[in-house]
């Protein structure tokens, strides 16, 4: 993981909930300036300061960490679901997802 990734995936999942970094700074109880600085690669945030952040954005540390998603935390609820289905429904699912992921998208 380069020294980058933590800014731009923070970046990233602020942009995903359409908020503003002054925004977000201050619903999390930092001064204005504070996620831009972040974003800017001048300072990390403390671990109480990232669970913050991470609550604010409706992820979990895990999945701010997982960039191969661009929706963790539906990613995480579907698999959640998944774990209830038997071996039949599971296989029926596969098969949609398989072929949803091959259709070209819409754009």
């Amino acid at each position: 993981m380069n020294e980058d990734f933590f800014a731009q995936r923070l970046a990233f999942l602020r942009g995903k909930k359409n908020v503003s970094a002054r925004e977000m700074s201050l619903a999390i109880g930092q001064n204005e300036s504070y996620i831009n600085r972040i974003e800017n690669g001048k300072v990390y945030p403390s671990m109480q300061c990232f669970f913050y952040i991470c609550e604010y954005l409706g992820v979990s540390p895990s999945e701010f960490f997982y960039s191969e998603a661009d929706a963790p935390s539906r990613l995480a609820r579907a698999l959640a679901v998944l774990q209830k289905l038997d071996g039949r429904q599971l296989a029926l699912v596969l098969d949609v997802a398989q072929a949803l992921a091959e259709r070209p998208g819409d754009g």
